[in-house]
């Protein structure tokens, strides 16, 4: 037996041929990210002549990563940043003609913008949230698209976290009160005033309620967990504050992933036109869609049948008759269908890798690992292909958040390490969302603590059942996985040999002290019930003895630190910091710093050189192959 052909870090880690494809809202075109000037860029392809298609935004700079449709087939909007700060600025594109250049449509210093609503009835109009009066207070304004003109519509009054659009221009407010409830309220604009409609415990929801989206009667669609331990669907009657379930699934929560990262789908699928709900998405091992419409039972029944993977993105025309779907699989990322409900007809548009073989790729296998204090712990194992899955040596890839989790499907950095012969190892540690609340409260002041030994169990796990040698174990994690990773070197050093901290937080008191402005006031549910308050010396001081910059000393693991300079989550300070103690007591540390990156590497070059700057760290350290580079 061997390792199948090594796949270079480029076929892994460069732009995609194609991505992200949404179809306009006449059915006629297809818009999706491809590369132009080796940054992703929007595209605009007929789907029903031989044009070729061609691009209709020219960022050199840094890849595009959200764009829209609008109703008026003249306008496509798109979100970009400055070298990753996330302080996001609205752009236009002029369909029509192809030399005008696009325009910046909040053009404000240090502002950043959010698209609330693109209102069917409508059409080129926008509705936006912005803070450019204060930088934690976003008021929201409709958008005149081709003039580029803001009005007003509502000022934030202090303490609105976020506002929803409802029908007829009705607007809706998430606020969050001194004992960190949240607060679902309804707004008076002709007193300027907030009536409450419901109240939720804030301890429930670490990242806010979400979805929060209106329905097409005035009424509002939560994921709620209240009585429950689970999330599901309810519909909020605003006028008695009443919930009344719509859907849920008897264990899985709803699929929330989409809460951190917008380029993930909702758990709600709306019909464009209507806004009525159609099917809702909820996540365990693999994902289940709960169909809530007799028609779009019937298209989901036949999307189904394109693939083995889950659905992912989703996007219909106006009437619902064709869609463009792409699914989520370990081995075929991304793969993208036509379907057309009329004839019942389907079409590959494109495979986003072409050049990767699913045969060679590893699969990924849900997991379950028991903690020591019982708890059972979901996880994902992906083994090499071609080798005895024996005396392997493992990466334990740590998520960030720690509000989020590990889910099925491709992922580059998984796929890469199998294809240079390590097991890898992704644990949903308590504190993961997705499982219950339950689940995810049993890390209330468990950093560096159970949610670590948590690790720690699935390392011996698959050392017990003999996948991992333990001599040849690596910790590799991103965000609040980088803070994993350095936990794992400064707490259990006996247990890696090698270290990868991604943009990860070495000082909880820094960190939570240089959090974003606009983040500040809505710490209370996550960090700082998890966590700690800096401003007290007691817990300052917990704070400090669960952080790796006051255990340098115990650092006897290589490590390998990597941090963008313009990331606004964890600043550079807490990299620099780390690096700075550990090379002046001659530890063995190598950093990575990129100048025009922020939380996470978007741009291509910059991705390839941190993963093959990580391929040979372990190489070095645990044994593993290193691929031929191109």
């Amino acid at each position: 037996m061997a390792l199948p052909d090594t796949i270079t870090i480029e076929e892994f880690f460069d732009s995609p041929v194609r991505a992200a494809a949404k179809i306009s809202p006449d059915g006629t075109r297809i818009a999706f990210l491809a590369p132009w000037e080796n940054r992703l860029n929007v595209w605009i392809e007929d789907l029903d002549g031989d044009s070729p298609a061609r691009c209709v935004t020219a960022d050199s700079t840094r890849s595009v990563q959200m764009y829209y449709w609008t109703d008026d087939p003249r306008w496509l909007l798109y979100l970009q940043d400055d070298g990753g700060n996330e302080q996001w600025h609205i752009h236009r594109v002029d369909l029509d003609d192809p030399a005008a250049p696009a325009v910046d449509l909040t053009p404000f210093d240090g502002a950043t913008a959010f698209l609330m609503e693109l209102p069917p009835s409508r059409p080129g109009v926008a509705i936006v949230s912005l803070n450019s009066r204060k930088v934690d207070e976003f008021d929201v304004y409709e958008l005149d698209i081709a003039t580029g003109e803001l009005t007003l519509v509502e000022r934030n009054p202090g303490n609105v976290a976020g506002w929803v659009y409802g029908p007829g221009g009705n607007l809706f407010a998430a606020t969050q009160n001194e004992d960190g409830d949240i607060e679902i309220c309804r707004w008076d604009s002709g007193t300027r005033e907030l009536g409450l409609i419901a109240r939720f415990d804030g301890a429930d929801y670490p990242l806010g309620i979400f979805p929060v989206t209106a329905t097409p009667d005035g009424d509002l669609w939560l994921g709620s967990n209240t009585g429950t331990d689970r999330t599901r669907v309810v519909r909020l009657d605003v006028a008695s504050g009443t919930e009344i379930e719509v859907d849920s699934h008897p264990t899985l929560d709803l699929d929330t992933t989409g809460l951190v990262s917008p380029v993930l789908p909702s758990p709600l699928i709306l019909d464009r036109r209507t806004g009525a709900l159609l099917g809702v998405r909820y996540l365990g091992e693999r994902q289940e869609i709960h169909a809530l419409d007799e028609g779009f039972a019937a298209v989901l029944a036949n999307l189904r049948s394109l693939s083995e993977g889950d659905i992912g993105a989703l996007s219909s025309d106006r009437d619902g008759d064709r869609w463009v779907v792409s699914f989520v699989h370990d081995r075929d990322p991304g793969v993208t269908y036509l379907y057309d409900h009329r004839t019942g007809s389907s079409r590959l548009l494109f495979r986003p890798f072409p050049h990767l073989d699913p045969e060679r790729l590893a699969p990924m296998r849900p997991v379950s690992i028991p903690a020591r204090d019982g708890l059972t712990l979901p996880g994902y194992l992906t083994l090499p292909v071609g080798v005895e899955p024996a005396g392997l040596p493992l990466v334990l890839l740590v998520h960030g958040g720690p509000w989020f989790r590990d889910s099925w499907g491709y992922h580059g950095d998984v796929q890469m390490l199998a294809n240079r012969g390590y097991a890898v190892l992704q644990v949903n540690f308590r504190g993961s969302t997705g499982y219950g609340k339950a689940f995810t409260k049993a890390a209330i002041g468990e950093f560096a603590g159970a949610m670590h030994d948590d690790l720690i169990d699935g390392v011996n796990w698959a050392v017990e059942r003999g996948y991992a040698d333990p001599a040849r174990v690596a910790i590799f994690g991103g965000s609040y996985g980088g803070y994993a990773s350095l936990v794992g070197v400064t707490f259990t050093p006996e247990v890696f040999a090698a270290a990868i901290d991604y943009v990860g937080i070495s000082s909880l008191p820094n960190f939570m002290r240089t959090a974003p402005e606009i983040a500040r006031p809505y710490l209370t549910n996550n960090w700082y019930l998890y966590v700690g308050d800096p401003a007290d010396p007691v817990q300052e001081a917990d704070m400090l003895a669960r952080s790796p910059i006051t255990r340098v000393d115990r650092i006897r693991t290589p490590l390998l630190v990597v941090q963008g300079a313009n990331d606004p989550r964890v600043v550079q300070a807490e990299s620099d910091n780390l690096v700075e103690a550990l090379r002046a007591r001659g530890g063995d540390v190598e950093y990575m710093i990129k100048s025009d990156e922020g939380h996470g590497f978007v741009n291509p070059e910059n991705v390839i050189e941190m993963y093959r700057a990580a391929e040979g760290f372990l190489a070095r350290h645990l044994g593993g192959r290193v691929g031929d580079q191109v």
